[in-house]
């Protein structure tokens, strides 16, 4: 770090309280938001009395649940759950089917597809690869294919939906950047969404071709069009919410309260949802909710110890000392969120790692917009990685198989993905374009 020899050893101190409690805590098997909590807790002591860093830590986790924004989460998590129980992926994979079943390897282009389509609409990864994975496995299993391939697949498509809006990771950018904003950055997750989608369709296409997978048959324009008039009230939710927060006539906060009424009334209308099923899924977006909350409240604790015993700015200096090129910076920040992305879940990671990098990026005129989007692909990476991959665990999971057998097939995805994040790290423009076009 850049003034080491101007500063003396103790300074160093709550960074290495942090860091190795932190990653002490983890390793005797704590929960991630009890890890952050107690560690931030820990590091806060070495320079204040205990009273005060108890108290401290404490309100830092209920004001940092005090936004506005965050009201979004809670009722995209809900909508999410609705649309899951409510017929929705049946009819996009359909749709999907009659789209690209006839190429090779066809049924896990669907899987890529629809997961695509089920993760913007649904806003969740683990609602996508849960989905997905229990439709779409069995069949691929039927038709020949490895399951493990299948679970690859699943798992590495599933994360685009967070790139794509509706995004509950986007709103805690937004949050954490200290305001960027919700419309921009649901406009610019757009092309970066899609362009990671179409090169794992590719990755897929030549794996199948080289397995020997089969084709499906092709649709007729009548199929396709009867399959997209069936998708298309699940579709109109994406132009519903995302149109709305665009246009102005809503927030990302009311937009999301209009998501839970839209799918509630979708559910009813193709009778996969009952009142006497309500209160299993109520239950169900309660508890994803608290566990989101309670991340965030950790996270938002920790960032503020961070900021308090200076770190983010010893950080920044310390990565300017080393080169102020923008190419090469912004290839070692790449380099530290992937290895950050192994071990931390996503949401606490853009909470504590948005204010020590943003500052630095901005020093070098990269967009707060670009950057959320850079930081946002760069982690779903992380959720398909061992040893803290939560879609990766649901994937294997549904697959009745085991990581040691999915990672075969999941490294040629992988690096799709890392192609894609490097293209738009170096090409702000396909995350930029959209929101210019939109005045954003």
């Amino acid at each position: 770090m850049g003034n080491i020899g101007s500063m003396s050893i103790t300074e160093y101190i709550p960074l290495l309280v942090l860091i190795i409690s932190f990653i002490g805590l983890l390793a005797m098997g704590a929960p991630v938001a009890w890890s952050i909590a107690i560690s931030s807790l820990l590091t806060l002591l070495v320079s204040v009395p205990m009273l005060p860093a108890f108290a401290t830590i404490s309100q830092r986790m209920a004001t940092g649940l005090d936004s506005f924004a965050l009201l979004a989460i809670p009722f995209f998590v809900l909508s999410g759950e609705l649309m899951n129980q409510g017929g929705i992926a049946h009819r996009l994979i359909a749709f999907a089917k009659t789209l690209v079943g006839a190429l090779p390897g066809g049924l896990a282009l669907i899987n890529v597809i629809s997961a695509m389509l089920m993760g913007a609409i649904a806003g969740s990864a683990l609602a996508s690869a849960s989905a997905m994975g229990s439709i779409l496995g069995p069949e691929m299993e039927k038709e020949g294919y490895d399951k493990e391939f299948g679970a690859a697949v699943n798992i590495t498509s599933a994360t685009t939906g967070l790139v794509i809006p509706p995004s509950n990771i986007l709103i805690v950018y937004s949050l954490a950047s200290g305001g960027a904003s919700i419309a921009a950055l649901f406009l610019a997750g757009y092309i970066p969404g899609l362009l990671t989608g179409l090169l794992l369709m590719i990755v897929a296409m030549l794996w199948a071709k080289k397995k020997g997978y089969g084709k499906g048959e092709r649709s007729s324009l009548k199929q396709v069009f009867k399959t997209f008039i069936d998708a298309v009230p699940s579709l109109l939710l994406l132009v519903l919410v995302i149109g709305g927060i665009v246009a102005g006539i809503f927030t990302a906060t009311e937009a999301s309260a209009i998501a839970v009424l839209y799918s509630l009334l979708l559910g009813f209308v193709y009778k996969q949802i009952s009142f006497g099923k309500l209160p299993e899924i109520f239950l169900n977006a309660s508890a994803t909710t608290a566990i989101v909350m309670l991340l965030i409240g950790a996270s938002m604790s920790m960032s503020w110890v961070l900021s308090f015993e200076h770190i983010p700015q010893e950080i920044s200096s310390g990565l300017l000392s080393i080169t102020d090129n923008k190419i090469a910076l912004l290839l070692i920040i790449n380099l530290i969120l992937l290895f950050v992305g192994i071990f931390m879940d996503i949401t606490p990671a853009v909470l504590i790692f948005t204010p020590i990098f943003l500052p630095i990026v901005t020093k070098l005129g990269i967009d707060p917009v670009h950057f959320g989007i850079i930081m946002i692909l760069n982690l779903c990476i992380g959720l398909c990685t061992p040893p803290v991959g939560s879609v990766l665990f649901v994937g294997v999971g549904i697959a009745r198989t085991s990581i040691e057998k999915v990672i075969k097939p999941l490294v040629p995805l992988f690096l799709a993905m890392i192609v894609a994040l490097f293209l738009i790290t170096y090409f702000p423009g396909l995350s930029l374009w959209l929101p210019r076009l939109f005045g954003l």
